[in-house]
């Protein structure tokens, strides 16, 4: 008689291979590439939350919770630590961009009546900007606060597809005195805008172009050296058309790396423009920000989902984003 424990042991391995595959082929989580000093291999990027009404502008909390803006919902939404979900502000005037002034106010881009200025705490609520030169702001889209209080923010106009052709966009600064300059008027599409740690480069994606633009920033906030910083991986241009690199949100880690989102996912460089590596998002990628209690988890919103993943170097402790 042939025992039937070889058997059993052979059926009990089978069903565990089948157990553990059916588990991966259900995990939702794609994993992380190794990008020295950015992020280890094999970390999960987590899904916390699908189904939003549009997700955009994400800044750190001072506590390392998240806020970002859910744009078709016309709300500001709040994530615990503990990845819980809530509404921070709601009729948020079509709020996009977020940013923190010095003395603690949070500040928007506003695309419903379009408009720069402090949403919360509600009683200092305030219209900074809504136009330039009696001509109206066209729909704002991002911004970044300087350590003095000037504000810099991009005005690309409505969204147009890559084979429309291009309309006025600019990029702005308003000066802490409340002085509006309009700095450049050359880029395709202006989309996010961010400052190098130590506040004297400016960086502005460009969404319809082949690269990250770089300018030099001088004591007044003033802007020069216009040049090509970084060549985006995302960047596709086909036959008949204007060329995307569906490049958006942007963010710096406390030591000046940046790190784009775009059609390729978020793609990092070194201070010097060096493209050190792309971190694949699923879906949609437009933009992103460091949080959490020690600003070493990156959180990344786009098509309605918001992810997170831990990364190697923190953001910077100097500002929110």
């Amino acid at each position: 008689m042939v025992s039937s424990r070889p058997r059993a042991l052979a059926l009990a391995v089978a069903v565990l291979a089948m157990s553990h595959a059916a588990s991966s082929a259900a995990d939702p989580d794609p994993v992380t590439p190794t990008i020295a000093g950015v992020v280890a291999g094999g970390i999960k990027i987590r899904l916390i939350k699908d189904g939003l009404n549009g997700s955009e502008g994400p800044i750190a909390q001072p506590d390392g919770s998240l806020l970002f803006t859910e744009t078709r919902a016309n709300r500001i939404v709040h994530v615990g630590l503990d990845d819980k979900i809530g509404s921070f502000l709601e009729n948020s005037n079509g709020s996009n961009g977020l940013a923190y002034a010095p003395g603690g106010e949070l500040v928007s881009v506003q695309t419903a009546k379009a408009s720069v200025g402090v949403v919360y705490p509600k009683d200092k609520a305030k219209v900074w900007v809504d136009g330039f030169e009696a001509t109206p702001l066209r729909r704002p889209n991002d911004l970044v606060i300087d350590r003095k209080g000037g504000v810099y923010f991009t005005d690309p106009g409505p969204f147009r597809k890559a084979d429309e052709p291009a309309s006025p966009t600019a990029v702005y600064y308003r000066t802490p005195a409340g002085e509006l300059r309009r700095i450049a008027t050359d880029i395709t599409w202006p989309n996010g805008i961010q400052l190098s740690p130590e506040e004297r480069v400016l960086y502005v994606a460009d969404t319809h172009g082949e690269f990250v633009i770089a300018y030099d920033v001088a004591d007044d906030g003033s802007v020069s050296n216009r040049r090509n910083f970084a060549r985006l991986q995302g960047w596709n241009k086909p036959e008949n058309g204007n060329g995307s690199s569906g490049a958006d949100g942007l963010a710096v880690d406390s030591l000046g790396r940046l790190y784009v989102a775009s059609s390729a996912g978020i793609e990092v460089f070194d201070a010097a423009g060096k493209a050190l590596g792309v971190i694949p998002i699923p879906g949609q990628t437009q933009n992103l920000a460091f949080a959490g209690p020690d600003k070493k988890t990156l959180y990344v919103v786009g098509g309605g989902k918001l992810y997170r993943f831990a990364v190697l170097t923190p953001g910077l402790s100097t500002r929110a984003k």
